[in-house]
């Protein structure tokens, strides 16, 4: 297995080897996880997981450290995908709007009809509507509301 692991990670920098992909696994699933323990996980000893780990914050393959809260534990309980085409000479400004909403949660550059999709979480319909509202000069909208999900964020691995 770890062959191919290897093998499928060429275009990959040389700290993520099996180790360090087990590594950025363990950290994944628990980031507060003593320096000890993310050894163990990854077959390394404390100063090399440690070592390991400054390197992949240097080269910026580790960026941060979150919490995963729970929207509706605190109050969100409603979230949606909104999908927006935005002319070329408003991305910007459309942007740097969205920049400044608390209730956005994510926003990603995509190909095809859609120059964005926009995840937010609000409290509830009526904030929901207003925040379109409030979307709508910056072009047309398309809206989906999250109803569960099934498959969450996952911790990526050697196969992507």
């Amino acid at each position: 297995m770890d062959h191919l692991i290897s093998r499928q990670m060429s275009d990959q920098p040389k700290i993520l080897d099996a180790r360090g992909w087990k590594l950025l696994a363990a950290l994944q699933t628990d980031a507060r996880a003593p320096v000890k323990t993310l050894a163990a996980a990854a077959g390394l000893s404390v100063s090399a997981a440690a070592e390991r780990l400054r390197r992949l914050e240097e080269a910026g393959v580790i960026r941060g450290y979150r919490a995963d809260v729970d929207l509706g534990a605190v109050g969100l309980h409603v979230q949606a995908v909104i999908g927006i085409t935005v002319p070329q000479p408003d991305k910007q400004r459309f942007l740097d709007h969205l920049g400044g909403m608390a209730a956005v949660q994510e926003c990603l550059h995509v190909t095809g009809a859609d120059s964005y999709l926009v995840r937010v979480a609000v409290a509830g319909m009526a904030e929901l509507e207003r925040l379109i509202e409030d979307l709508n000069p910056y072009g047309e909208t398309r809206t989906s509301i999250v109803l569960s999900t099934p498959i969450p964020s996952r911790v990526p691995t050697p196969s992507g």
